[in-house]
């Protein structure tokens, strides 16, 4: 993947097209073939985690579904105390092998 955005872009993240054409590359396969895989893992991810509240790819990380309590805040241009609401969130937690690796 390295030899793939050398001289291309720098400091900067690789869009869905370059991210296709590197793995592409790096497998032999087709940038279609490519992205119908990650238009299958994406769905998945998304049914797994609303199912069963968690989708783990094994390291990188997994997508957690949390309750989060209604709680009071503050308007930070008035200051104003107001109320939020309950709601469901999507978190992202990273893999430690990620975390090592990138650190």
């Amino acid at each position: 993947m390295d030899n793939f955005l050398r001289g291309t872009r720098k400091h900067t993240s690789m869009t869905k097209s370059e991210l296709l054409q590197a793995i592409a590359d790096k497998l032999g396969k087709t940038r279609k073939e490519v992205s119908e895989m990650l238009d299958v893992l994406v769905e998945m991810a998304y049914a797994e985690t609303k199912k069963a509240g968690e989708f783990t790819i094994p390291g990188l990380g997994k997508l957690v579904k949390k309750h989060r309590d209604a709680r009071q805040g503050r308007n930070p241009a008035t200051g104003e105390t107001i109320q939020i609401p309950a709601k469901t969130v999507v978190k992202f937690r990273v893999a430690k092998a990620a975390k090592d690796a990138i650190l």
